[in-house]
Parts: C-alpha cells; sequence; structure tokens
C-alpha cells in the first residue's frame, strides 16, 4: 500500500516488544517515514515489509531522524542501547515504563549529551494502540517546545495529555493510575474470593461489581476536594467512625468464609489508626496522611 508521506515527521523507534510494534504499525499506517531498531534483529524483519527501514545499530537508528522514541524493557536498557550514541540536536521520547526519579535522572542525562527530552507513561495495552475508538493514551512531561512541535506524530498511536515540565510527573500520573487499579483488582479478587464455595454464579456477581464500582468512583472527587481544602469532614456520608465499625462484618465475614483478609487488613488497620487519633468525623482521606512519610 502506497502512503503520502509528504510532510509526515520522520521517526525514529528503538524497541520491537509488542509495544513497540504496535507503535511502528500506527505510524507506518498513518504514512509516517519509520527508521526501527531492535536488540533481537529478528523482530524488526516483518516491519519492513510495512515499509519501515531497519538499522543495524541503535547509533544508525538514531541518526536517520530527529525524533526518536524509545520503547524498551527499562530503564536500564535506554542507558545501555543510547550508550556512546550521539543524542546531539535530537528530541528524545521515553515511552520505557519507569520511576518518576528515573524520568529526572534521564532527562538530564539526555539534555547533557544535547537533546531535548519527553517522557511518556502509556496509559493503553498493545491492542488499543492505533484505535482511536479505544481510549487510550500516553501522559507526556518534559520538553513542553517538543511536545508541541511533534505532537502531530506523538498523538497518531493513541491520544495524549501532557501533564508537566517535570520530567517525572508522566511516570508519576501513571505509576497513581495503576496502583488506583490495582487496588481495585484487589477488592475485585476479595469478592470473588468470598463467594467461591457458594452457589453463587461469578457472572452474576460480576455485573453487579462492575455497577457498583462505577457508582463508587466519584468518591475520588470528593476526596480531591478534602485534600485541597484542608476539611476532611466536608460532604462526608458515611463517616470514618461508622466505616470502621463496618469494617469488622467484613473482617468477619471473610473469616466465615474460610478466606484470608489479606487483602482488606492494610487499609481497615489504617482506617483504626486514623480513628484512633480523634478523626472519626472524617471520610478515609486522613489515611492518605498516615501513608505519606
Amino acid at each position: 500500500m502506497e502512503h503520502d508521506t509528504f510532510n509526515k515527521t520522520e521517526l525514529t523507534l528503538l524497541g520491537l516488544g509488542d509495544m513497540g510494534t504496535a507503535l511502528a504499525r500506527a505510524w507506518l499506517a498513518a504514512g509516517h517515514p519509520l527508521t526501527v531498531w531492535n536488540r533481537t534483529a529478528s523482530r524488526a524483519e516483518p516491519l519492513a515489509a510495512e515499509g519501515a527501514k531497519i538499522a543495524g545499530t541503535a547509533a544508525d537508528a538514531v541518526a536517520a531522524g530527529e525524533l526518536v522514541v524509545v520503547c524498551l524493557l527499562d530503564d536500564a536498557s535506554v542507558g545501555e542501547a543510547l550508550a556512546g550514541v550521539d543524542l546531539t540536536g535530537k528530541d528524545l521520547v521515553n515511552l520505557t515504563t519507569g520511576t518518576p526519579a528515573q524520568a529526572r535522572a534521564r532527562a538530564e542525562w539526555a539534555e547533557e549529551r544535547g537533546a531535548r527530552f519527553l517522557d511518556g507513561g502509556i496509559m493503553a495495552v498493545p491492542p488499543m494502540i492505533g484505535a482511536p475508538e479505544s481510549g487510550g493514551y500516553v501522559f507526556y512531561s518534559g520538553s513542553r517546545a517538543l511536545f508541541d512541535a511533534h505532537h502531530g506524530a506523538l498523538a497518531v498511536p493513541a491520544g495524549t495529555m501532557y501533564v508537566g515540565e517535570d520530567p517525572g510527573f508522566a511516570a508519576l500520573h501513571d505509576v497513581a493510575l495503576l496502583s488506583a487499579m490495582t487496588g481495585m483488582f484487589a477488592g475485585i479478587s476479595h469478592a470473588f474470593a468470598l463467594i467461591r464455595k457458594e452457589d453463587i454464579a461469578p457472572a452474576g456477581l460480576a455485573p453487579l461489581l462492575v455497577n457498583w464500582l462505577t457508582a463508587m468512583a466519584p468518591y475520588a472527587y470528593g476526596t480531591a476536594g478534602h485534600l485541597e481544602s484542608g476539611d476532611y469532614t466536608k460532604g462526608v456520608v458515611s463517616n470514618l467512625a461508622m466505616m470502621v465499625e463496618g469494617n469488622s462484618t467484613l473482617l468477619r465475614t471473610a473469616e466465615e468464609q474460610g478466606v484470608s483478609a489479606e487483602l482488606l487488613t492494610p487499609f481497615t488497620a489504617l482506617m483504626e489508626r486514623r480513628l484512633a487519633d480523634g478523626h472519626g468525623d472524617e471520610g478515609t482521606t486522613g489515611v492518605i496522611d498516615l501513608l505519606v512519610r
């Protein structure tokens, strides 16, 4: 298939795992000239038939274009792949999953080598890449000038959300959302464990869980309001004293059902500590202050 590449940003992509390959195919489908490199060269071969140029080394790939996107295993892999590579004048976009501190250190590392730097946190799985209707997007932070200059190309694989000049903010937003997701998965796992030995169909509980969690999700807005105002009692319907009392029923039911409460007790213990400190009229926002060291 012929693509119109006129006025399309020429990109270099380092890393062709499942996510990197999905990114490559999205840019190729949109007509962007693309040079790719992967440590295991065979991963790059299928993309050649789709129009990608295959570079023999990371240095050759970087030399091929101004915009260089990196999607590797981890931060150490980024350092290894780009060790000794000339980055002068390059725009480096790092879509490798990492921590905020790693992103900040990598930004300083890139700038010392003459490159502008943008870090990204991908809020999508590979099948969502190149599918606008999927709702996938990428958090970006770092050089605003880089983001603005290449927004058209960056928006091809998934939606974009710029979250600040601090290079660590994309990773921080990414991990904050993933952490909330992990907590939700823990709750769902506990709920299914409670019915595991009973004559209750998991398929029947699933829609009830989805509807309930969807209804509870706006609780995040109230928590944000508490943190911004400093008033942890505003708008509270079920206060901490009531919830701690209710937690005893949750834990007792788990014991009766022969289910470990280990997914619940870390949070219930924090709620009890906050209550013991005299904050029974609050919601759960005060637990956050116990977590921050």
